[in-house]
């Protein structure tokens, strides 16, 4: 049977603070804005213009902040690592017949950096999107699952009717994660292989993938 995983990107598959936070301090100081990058790379999930709203920046700048920051973008992909687990995690889905899926709220060339640079290989990529907003994109890849950081993430996994996997890499703990939704969470991706291999096997290979893992609140 071919089912599908879908991942979230930032701070669930890779940790993308340090270069996010150079980034836009480098923006900030050419808008001469007291905008904190530090600040900013804390609260990942939102998409960067929600991000900078939310840190006060004025909102007739944000577009053309934005702008700027998706050109300094690829200066600092290389400051960004795959969190720990996050190939293997990735490979325990290829090894078991699945398809993988990315739907991030990163705008989706940047997205697409990540993954070449990583060497990762990638069914679909989904970006531009954010919680519930995610919802469409899993329905159309037919996702079994969802794996995130972010209450969005879970928000989004749950519009979509799909079994929704918290991991608290990112900025929101496993009590905020689990009301917005996550039927398990998990501390990093290092837990997911042998995670997936519990549910995957849980029940006959005829039962479909999510009516198996809704038993595992």
């Amino acid at each position: 049977m071919t089912w599908t995983i879908g991942f979230d990107l930032d701070m669930t598959l890779i940790d993308s603070r340090p270069g996010i936070a150079l980034a836009i301090d480098t923006v900030a100081t050419e808008f001469d804005l007291p905008v904190r990058g530090a600040d900013i790379a804390q609260r990942l999930g939102p998409p960067m213009d929600m991000l900078l709203a939310d840190a006060g920046a004025p909102a007739d700048l944000i577009p053309a902040m934005v702008a700027r920051y998706r050109q300094l973008y690829p200066t600092v992909v290389s400051r960004i690592p795959a969190l720990p687990g996050a190939a293997t995690a990735l490979a325990a889905v290829a090894a078991r017949g699945g398809r993988v899926v990315i739907v991030t709220g990163k705008h989706r060339p940047l997205a697409e950096l990540h993954v070449s640079e990583l060497g990762w290989h990638v069914d679909h990529l989904a970006g531009d999107l954010w919680s519930a907003g995610k919802a469409d994109a899993l329905r159309e890849q037919r996702a079994d699952v969802f794996v995130g950081d972010h209450a969005g993430d879970m928000r989004g996994a749950r519009a979509a009717g799909v079994f929704a996997v918290g991991v608290t890499t990112g900025p929101c703990d496993a009590e905020e994660l689990r009301t917005a939704g996550a039927d398990v969470v998990l501390d990093d991706l290092t837990e997911f292989p042998d995670w997936l291999a519990a549910y995957d096997d849980s029940a006959p290979a005829s039962e479909p993938i999510l009516a198996r893992g809704l038993d595992n609140h």
